[in-house]
């Protein structure tokens, strides 16, 4: 195929050409057919680069475009843009990665990363040579976004998509909406309390004729694709009438017999089968827990509002894209992990933070006075043996922030910290002097020395090898010890895999890149924000909130989408259907359908992400990829098989 391509390859400042021969690249390659010229550049990206490819192709017609530099990742886009600009079509351009695959992967072997880059880049020529002009796939979009989650994320996203013009379902799986952040008092960077908050959202979802909030319902199923995706929404009623009176509430729940460990102070305390919601939570109503309730007719007795005649309901919602806000849970520890479980007098923080909220003129815990309280950090994180090995980032600061509170609320109250190093990052930082100005005590250890809680006597001892005096053995007698948990996914996480969301190595939900794409998935249509995607402060979840609901909204604003064209295709003369395809598919594009008197199989194109699973299953070879068909990937192959 007579074709004129031009080829660019890039120094990447040094960390291309500190490893790979950029030049000898560029003479090795400036011989294959079709290549009309081909340069070296100091950074391809750069816009002085950019406006050159641009002159380069227009004056030289040319035809294709390679460029060799860093993970398609980062720059693919910004090429693509670059050969439109010049009036070629952006399939034309193939994009070689020489960076992370071939210097940064072979930086102890110049000789052979050069050799490899030089297979890299003669490979893509190969692909572009057979190359189509191929158009986009059109969509059209509904402007509506599903949004997953009544959290502080869930409930700022929908706020800014319905101000946007959006119609917003905010669909929450509890009855009541506000996530964790209900459950804390004073917050760590703000000057308002986690009802404060709580409210200000809440009340502005419900103004807003943009918004239905839908509480008490989960997502059941799930179908279609960006654009168009149907849910089917599970509403679980609350068997108490809307309109309560408040007197005959409060009596049955009095005469309710039942008591279970109320979930909403991490069992600290229990509550009834019919409850009412805290200060913090929202709406304003009351709810009978259906599955602890026995049915023994008491509250009826008291109160005419009940109705257990209420049904389960399911809704079918349509949605152009759907947002997941599922937030996470905080770190459960083991049995007997720092004596939790086993010894009386160890919580876990956000017990600790509930056991303040109820302790009033004297910090006391089961009857006891509290005054020297140990809190023993990165419980759940930064494992050594286990799971969770990343930092949750917030556990120190809001450790730091609740002992600085407690110390100034109660007199003689004494703070021992037993740490692997503190990180009180950003602002947070002031909050680590101003507790050792208070005098509270920090003691250190190494990872795989962790401190050690017994009980001896009838006290509770902590003991460290402080790495902060030498590796001396230090002990506090603790009246309670706290443990500094961090964040992990929520155990019932269903909704990720009906969606097919992809997780990462930490099990939340991961973005495609978390610098630039850092709220999208690979799934089309579905982004994530706030902890459901990793641990983040409040702050920094409203922040990610904003930007999933402006990329929710730019796909669905328009009322049309452009999806890329890089789909399986079926040749119908070949497919006699026998399902392989439709097995292979992780995001279940293929359907069967009749055709010209036989079944065969159909590719929905708004679904298909073009990943090739189905293509080796296939026994007639029946399926394509549109962009990357056998002719380019054998030319590509031939390629790399060639010697240098």
């Amino acid at each position: 195929m007579n074709r004129k391509i031009g080829v660019y390859i890039c120094h990447c400042g040094g960390n291309i050409s500190d490893y790979v021969d950029v030049e000898k690249v560029r003479r090795a390659v400036e011989g294959e057919a079709g290549v009309f010229l081909s340069k070296t550049t100091m950074f391809a990206c750069a816009d002085s680069n950019q406006k050159e490819m641009v002159e380069d192709i227009k004056t030289n017609q040319l035809d294709g475009v390679v460029v060799a530099s860093c993970s398609p990742k980062l720059h693919l886009l910004t090429f693509r843009a670059v050969v439109e600009r010049a009036g070629l079509n952006k399939y034309n351009y193939v994009h070689a990665n020489i960076r992370e695959q071939s210097s940064w992967a072979h930086s102890d072997n110049k000789t052979g990363a050069t050799e490899k880059a030089i297979h890299l880049v003669k490979s893509a020529i190969a692909k572009v040579r057979y190359a189509e002009a191929l158009e986009p796939i059109k969509v059209k979009s509904l402007n509506a976004v599903a949004i997953i989650g009544a959290g502080v994320a869930g409930m700022r996203a929908a706020i800014e998509l319905a101000e946007a013009g959006s119609e917003v379902f905010l669909i929450e799986r509890e009855f009541f909406v506000g996530g964790r952040v209900a459950q804390w008092d004073d917050l760590c960077l703000t000057q308002e309390t986690g009802k404060e908050l709580i409210t200000r959202l809440y009340n502005k979802v419900v103004e807003h004729p943009n918004v239905t909030l839908f509480t008490g319902a989960e997502v059941v199923e799930n179908s279609g694709s960006v654009g168009n995706f149907s849910i089917r929404v599970k509403i679980t009623p609350r068997y108490l009438k809307q309109e309560c009176n408040k007197d005959e509430l409060q009596k049955a729940i009095e005469v309710c017999p039942v008591k279970i460990p109320d979930a909403f102070n991490f069992n600290i305390t229990n509550r009834k089968a019919i409850y009412h919601n805290y200060p913090g939570e929202y709406p304003q109503l009351p709810v009978i827990d259906i599955e602890n309730c026995t049915r023994c007719g008491a509250c009826e007795k008291v109160c005419k509002n009940i109705d257990f005649n209420q049904k389960t309901e399911y809704l079918n919602l349509k949605a152009g894209s759907i947002l997941l806000a599922t937030g996470f849970d905080p770190y459960e520890p083991k049995q007997g992990e720092f004596g939790y479980g086993e010894i009386d007098n160890v919580v876990t923080l956000p017990q600790f933070k509930r056991i303040v909220h109820y302790s009033n003129g004297q910090l006391t815990y089961k009857g006891k006075e509290i005054k020297n309280i140990a809190y023993i950090y990165c419980v759940g994180s930064r494992q050594v043996d286990g799971e969770n090995k990343y930092c949750s980032r917030y556990c120190c600061s809001s450790c730091i922030h609740t002992a600085i509170k407690i110390k100034k609320k109660y007199k003689g109250i004494h703070n021992y910290h037993f740490n692997r190093g503190i990180r009180t990052y950003g602002k947070a930082e002031v909050w680590y002097d101003e507790s050792s100005r208070l005098g509270d005590i920090y003691l250190q250890s190494f990872e795989d020395h962790p401190p050690i809680v017994e009980k001896a006597g009838g006290q509770t001892i902590v003991k460290i090898n402080d790495i902060l005096t030498s590796k001396k053995e230090l002990e506090v007698v603790a009246d309670l010890v706290v443990l500094v948990t961090g964040m992990v996914p929520r155990k019932d996480n269903s909704i990720g895999n009906l969606l097919k969301v992809p997780k990462g190595r930490d099990k939340f939900f991961n973005e495609i890149h978390m610098k630039l794409r850092p709220v999208e998935t690979v799934i089309d249509g579905i982004t994530i924000a706030g902890t459901s995607q990793g641990p983040k402060n409040i702050m920094e979840s409203m922040n990610s909130a904003l930007a999933a609901a402006t990329k929710s909204f730019a796909l669905v604003a328009s009322g049309e989408l452009s999806l890329e064209p890089t789909i399986a295709t079926v040749d119908e003369s070949k497919c006699a259907w026998c399902g392989k395809c439709e097995e292979a598919c992780p995001y279940s594009a293929f359907e069967k359908i009749q055709s010209n008197g036989k079944l065969i199989a159909k590719v929905n194109s708004s679904v298909c992400k073009g990943c090739g699973m189905c293509l080796p299953v296939c026994p007639e070879n029946a399926l394509n990829l549109i962009g990357l068909s056998d002719k380019e990937m054998e030319s590509m192959i031939d390629s790399l098989i060639h010697k240098v």
